[in-house]
Formats: structure tokens, sequence, C-alpha cells
């Protein structure tokens, strides 16, 4: 994969990429979302798309702050990385992070923030859809789904992700809770942060025994919190040997693109 640059290098030659990708914290600090962070950008890259990131300059959306109820440090964050996109000029964002693309798509605009922001999943829909990648290597597998919430209840997307794993030749065996009706992967409330209150039953655990009774040996997501969520409740049932968890992105870039 070519080094990836920042909006200030393509700027300063001149170059106008199509978009800019918003990496988040999670892409940015996280070892396993490092890696989906590049398999998105090698997909990209792979499709002919000029786009580049912020690098330093980017900083926290706020979404965990307004979460936790700081309203004042979300806005402090969200002001920071406006001035900064708008100096940019900045049209259309990308991220693999749900959390946040649904805070720079719907509460940035109030405070005068106003991008197209297109989930990964989205982005690489369009990708196949246009013929920009083709996959010639299909998996002609089984997987289950996991619908993150901020991409799923929040924002409404369910059917994408799904036909792109169709154009895979990927089945997909929903667990008996799915879509509308789906379960957090447990890091709502907080919890992705701290333990959890003693006497309950540990949601991810519960989330992956309903993804183990399907029978399949991959669990698809598209968020960094139920990766990291998922994996670890994997781990709680010893089937990390026999169940792995994976982005869409990854499975993308396991492929033949041409």
């Amino acid at each position: 994969m070519n080094r990836i640059k920042t909006i200030a290098e393509v700027q300063s030659s001149d170059e106008t990429p199509e978009i800019l990708f918003w990496v988040g914290c999670a892409g940015t600090f996280d070892p396993r979302a490092q890696r989906v962070s590049k398999a998105f950008a090698g997909v990209m890259q792979a499709a002919g798309i000029k786009f580049a990131i912020l690098g330093e300059e980017e900083k926290c959306t706020g979404d965990p702050a307004r979460r936790a109820g700081n309203e004042f440090l979300f806005q402090m964050l969200a002001l920071q990385n406006i001035q900064t996109l708008n100096q940019y000029q900045i049209k259309k964002i990308v991220t693999t992070c749900p959390h946040c693309f649904n805070t720079l798509k719907n509460e940035y605009p109030a405070l005068g923030g106003n991008y197209e922001v297109v989930h990964h999943t989205v982005f690489i829909h369009e990708l196949i859809k246009n013929g920009k990648i083709k996959i010639s290597d299909h998996l002609s597998e089984e997987v289950t789904y996991h619908d993150s919430c901020y991409i799923g209840r929040i924002n409404g997307i369910y059917e994408v992700p799904r036909e792109v794993l169709k154009s895979l030749n990927i089945a997909v065996k929903e667990m008996n809770r799915a879509k509308s009706n789906g379960l957090c992967c447990g890091a709502g409330g907080a919890q992705m942060f701290k333990e959890d209150e003693p006497g309950f039953k540990r949601i991810n655990e519960e989330r992956v025994e309903e993804a183990i009774q399907t029978g399949v040996k991959k669990i698809v997501s598209n968020c960094p919190y139920c990766l990291t969520m998922l994996t670890d409740g994997v781990k709680a049932k010893e089937k990390q040997h026999e169940v792995m968890v994976y982005d869409l992105a990854e499975l993308i870039l396991d492929q033949n693109i041409q």
C-alpha cells in the first residue's frame, strides 16, 4: 500500500483529492482498528480513488464527550474540527467509524459543519456498483452480520452491507436478533470503558452466543467498538480458534481486486 498523504501535503502540490478519509481515534490508535483503516485505504487505492487524511490535524469528533454529558468539550472539539475542515474546503468525508459518521453527518451541521459524510460500507457498495472495483475471487461461504447501533438503528443502514457481502458470494446467516431488532455489542452506555455492574450478564457474550448459534466461523461488522466487544466475547467463550471477527473492508481487501 502506498503512503497516504495528508490534506495539507496534497493541497500544497495542487492535487485535488476526491474525499477526505476521516480515520478517527480508534482507527488511529487501536491496533485492531488500525488494520481496518489500512484495509479500507487499500481498497480505495485499488479503486484509484484520490483521497487524503488530516493526519495530526484531526481531533476526536467529540462523540464520547457528548454521550458522557460533557457538552462543552464536545462543542470545543467540534468547532476546532469544523474550522480545520472548512479551511481546506472539504466537501466529502468517508469514515470507517459509525460514531464519527453519525457525529459528522448529523450533529456538526448545527455548528456550521456541512459536509457529505459517507460510511465506508456505503462507499464500498458504491465502488462495486459503479465497477470501480471488481472481485474476481469469490469466497462462497457463510458469515453472520452484526448491525452496529449507529449504522443500523440510528441511521437506518441495513441492506447495503448485506448487498456488499452478497456481491462477494457470501451468504449471511442472520442471528435471532438482527437489523432493527439487533442487539448492541455491549459497548453502549460507556460499557466499552468500564466493568459491567455485578450480577448482570455481559452483553457482548450474549451477542456472541447468538452469533455462534448460527454455526458460522466468521462474524462481520463495521465498527471499531463492535470489533473489540465481539472479539472479547469470542475469547470469553474460548472460541477464538474457531470464530473470527472481521470488518467488511477486510473481506474486500482479502479478495483479488481488479
